[in-house]
């Protein structure tokens, strides 16, 4: 049977139906974001909060092709809720160490060598958090129920839930040893799912930008017809469409070598930067075409924006991934570069 190269139709057309009626139904934005638990049922009653998840586990085993389409969809309604922390980090890990999963809300962290975990989402909210913890010269993944751990609360720029934890070592260091592999792919998974999520809020902002400005009159005509806007939604729609093509790019390598391939830090590095260097363009301008409106609570738009911002450092900055491709394309040198583009690592030498 030939690999699928998208995700299914069937389950987009039936998750942008699903998101299109919470758009439509949830109550008008707020400053501050929350757990939908309405919502979380509703989507593990369809088997979407552990969809990559093997089956074997209690997932539905589908593709990351399904996955960043799950994703993305979700981010572009402003969906509050951890489908990345609990189905596609905390269930991938917990399978890896072969730990139990009873479907109860997790989420995911990376503590320090003290125990502490910064920026944990939706840790108030999580019956147990799945923590990967660097012991020396192994990599432990325990499984923490709420009982046993320390919680500072705290929000992100989007206004959810992200908290400090602190744990007991004891319990870190008693979780199950995973291969190194897990903890060099942990951050890779994570990376590359947050680009698949601002992706997602990048279609919903071009979309109501093109609303906006085809709607909006001034002086008598289309604000779209005036030259300097239409600037500037060609520019946000051209860094989007970047942004998605460079991640369509790494998932379809990531599925295809099942996170196998050698070449995916190339690929994951480009799809971060290209989505990370995007989110200042798309943010900016939209906001700009927009005008006062936009800057308003009540408008959908920061509900899009801000995470977005927030989302483009998460699993290393833009920086930090800039400076990841910088070392690559310095070591393939001038004539392994095109290899290294073309393929994601460079060819040794004849």
């Amino acid at each position: 049977m030939a690999r699928s190269t998208s995700a299914d139709p069937d389950l987009v057309a039936m998750l942008s139906q699903l998101f299109d009626d919470y758009r439509a139904a949830r109550s008008a934005p707020r400053e501050v974001i929350d757990f939908d638990a309405e919502l979380w049922a509703r989507l593990d009653e369809l088997g979407l909060t552990r969809l990559t998840a093997s089956e074997q586990s209690g997932g539905s085993g589908a593709s990351w092709f399904d996955g960043a389409a799950l994703l993305a969809l979700a981010a572009g309604a402003g969906a509050p809720v951890p489908l990345l922390e609990h189905g596609f980090l905390a269930a991938w890990l917990l399978e890896a160490a072969g730990l139990p999963n009873d479907g109860r809300l997790r989420t995911v962290c990376r503590p320090d060598p003290a125990g502490v975990a910064l920026n944990v989402t939706y840790g108030r909210d999580a019956a147990s958090i799945v923590a990967l913890f660097e012991d020396g010269d192994e990599w432990r993944v325990a499984d923490v129920p709420v009982d046993r751990r320390s919680i500072t609360r705290g929000r992100n720029l989007a206004g959810e839930p992200s908290e400090t934890v602190e744990f007991d070592l004891a319990d870190l260091a008693a979780g199950a040893t995973v291969e190194e592999e897990v903890g060099e792919q942990f951050h890779l998974r994570g990376a590359l799912a947050r680009c698949a999520q601002v992706c997602g809020a990048f279609e919903r902002i071009v979309e109501l930008v093109v609303a906006h400005v085809r709607e909006r009159e001034q002086f008598g005509r289309p604000i779209g017809r005036f030259q300097a806007v239409q600037r500037l939604v060609a520019d946000l729609a051209a860094e989007a469409s970047l942004a998605r093509a460079a991640t369509d790019t790494a998932v379809a390598r990531a599925t295809d070598s099942d996170w196998t391939d050698p070449g995916l830090l190339f690929a994951v590095g480009v799809a971060k930067s290209c989505v990370g260097h995007a989110a200042s363009v798309v943010v900016r301008n939209a906001h700009q075409a927009l005008g006062a409106i936009g800057t308003t609570l009540e408008h959908e738009l920061h509900t899009l924006t801000k995470p977005a911002l927030a989302r483009r450092s998460e699993f290393g900055s833009i920086h930090e991934w800039d400076e990841t491709l910088t070392r690559l394309a310095t070591s393939a040198g001038h004539d392994r570069l095109w290899s290294l583009v073309t393929t994601g690592r460079a060819a040794p030498p004849h």
